[in-house]
């Protein structure tokens, strides 16, 4: 059995962002009052990179591992890209988040920027709580361009009321925000870009509002993506699309199961309860990869929730 690598977590402030990483996680968060709506779990980035907690890679990046022990960490056969594919966070909407679009591939290279395609893992929801994704049945292109000039954008996107433990997959060219109140799982492609098409007629952090993307939303807003529904599973796997594949596991206390073993490494995020890999143990918010090199047995010591996530199978 291998040894699982941890990393540590980086806080993005957010005008939207709130203290439940705090509050809900025991985090210590890098200022005492300052609205944190992003915890980067696992990432590769020119600029943002998690770094290894303890063990052989101890101090290493996850760059480094990504191009320096690419086999043995995460297997054989993967894409030759230059940097780890997929991007972990968790996301404390204490506010609603601007309405956004992430631009689809054949988009990205008339813009710039990277194509995005993620999903959600709603971990904590207060009552009332809603997402939005998607355009209202019968809107159009010319009815949301009027819309945006009108200032009735709000009015326009589809909303959907969401609990604890619902999911929903979010494509690049999917019109979407996240309502207030909500703690997030998210995974999805290794990209940063984002065009937001309105945010609620509110200040950034500076006081200032933040910079709207019009001209690009609309070039990559899917206009026939009307009134999508929550994501409804399929056994244990979630979602299983060409960027990754995500997989609910649930565990009574006392039960185990093998993460990893078949030559390709894993991503395990505990939603609830608590889990031993060997003489470790994690608790809910705990983020970790498990490498490519032999299995790790997922120890529930209590019920567990934990999200498993991979590369699909054709890499």
């Amino acid at each position: 059995m291998s040894e699982v690598i941890k990393f540590r977590p980086l806080y993005m402030e957010r005008v939207w962002g709130g203290r439940k990483l705090e509050s809900i996680y025991g985090r210590g968060l890098p200022d005492d009052s300052a609205p944190f709506g992003e915890s980067w779990e696992i990432v590769d980035r020119e600029a943002e990179q998690s770094v290894v907690e303890g063990g052989e890679f101890a101090g290493k990046s996850l760059h480094e591992l990504w191009c320096h022990h690419r086999e043995q960490v995460f297997g054989a056969g993967l894409p030759e890209s230059g940097r780890f594919p997929l991007l972990l966070k968790i996301l404390d909407a204490r506010e609603r988040l601007s309405v956004q679009v992430h631009p689809p591939a054949d988009v990205t290279h008339k813009l710039g920027g990277e194509p995005k395609t993620e999903m959600w893992y709603v971990v904590h929801a207060e009552a009332g709580t809603e997402i939005y994704a998607g355009l209202c049945a019968g809107v159009t292109r010319e009815d949301f361009e009027r819309g945006v000039g009108e200032g009735t954008t709000a009015s326009q996107v589809h909303r959907i009321a969401v609990k604890t433990g619902d999911f929903i997959f979010i494509p690049s060219g999917r019109l979407h925000a996240i309502g207030a109140g909500l703690v997030i799982f998210e995974i999805q492609e290794n990209s940063d870009t984002t065009y937001r098409v309105y945010d609620w007629e509110r200040a950034g952090l500076d006081g200032k509002p933040r910079a709207l993307h019009v001209g690009e939303s609309l070039r990559c807003i899917d206009f026939t993506d009307s009134e999508p529904g929550i994501g409804i599973p399929k056994g244990d796997v979630l979602v299983d699309c060409p960027q990754f594949k995500v997989e609910r596991w649930s565990l009574p206390a006392g039960a185990a199961r093998v993460a990893g073993g078949d030559g390709r490494f894993a991503l395990v995020a505990v939603v609830a309860g608590t889990l031993r890999c060997g003489e470790r143990e994690f608790f809910p918010g705990d983020f970790f990869l498990v490498p490519a090199a032999g299995g790790v047995s997922l120890e529930a010591g209590t019920e567990v929730t934990l999200l498993h996530t991979t590369l699909p199978a054709e890499g």
